[in-house]
């Protein structure tokens, strides 16, 4: 039993490094759990989604991305006009002050565009984000199924 507790407070501990191994930080950004959708073959553009928090007391943005896996790297928000869904490109995502802003389905998002190969649930990928006053950090984008309510929008 004097055994078995050591055991598994050691397995939490791990658990919680794990959890955490996931976020990346540039200056007074945190950025949460990069992600991706699997894409199907021929799919020419693929969704990423993370979460920003902005530790600082002045805002800063997130001005663009770059990656490997597609031709370019774009930031995009959606909204609903009736039962019509409009996406456009956005030059910047704010990070307001003190603030944490969630890039997810149905909202905010960073489009892989021209993806050079299919996106397979378990990859990972690296993509660098350039922000207007943090400047620039690589994390890696996991691929995998959206999970809950962000699995109801699709690209």
């Amino acid at each position: 039993m004097f055994l078995i507790r050591p055991l598994i407070a050691s397995a939490i501990v791990l658990s919680a490094f794990t959890c955490h191994a996931h976020s990346f930080k540039v200056g007074a950004i945190d950025i949460g759990h990069p992600w991706a959708r699997p894409t199907a073959t021929g799919q020419k553009a693929g969704g990423g989604y993370l979460k920003l928090t902005n530790a600082a007391g002045v805002a800063d943005r997130l001005l663009s991305g770059h990656t490997e896996v597609a031709a370019s790297v774009e930031l995009h928000t959606m909204t609903m006009d009736g039962d019509v869904m409009r996406m456009r490109q956005v030059d910047a995502i704010d990070l307001p002050a003190g603030q944490t802003v969630e890039l997810k389905p149905g909202g905010l998002h960073i489009m892989f565009m021209g993806l050079k190969a299919p996106l397979k649930e378990g990859d990972t990928f690296p993509l660098k984000l350039k922000f207007e006053k943090a400047g620039e950090v690589v994390v890696d984008v996991k691929v995998q199924q959206p999970k809950g309510a962000a699995a109801e929008h699709k690209h």
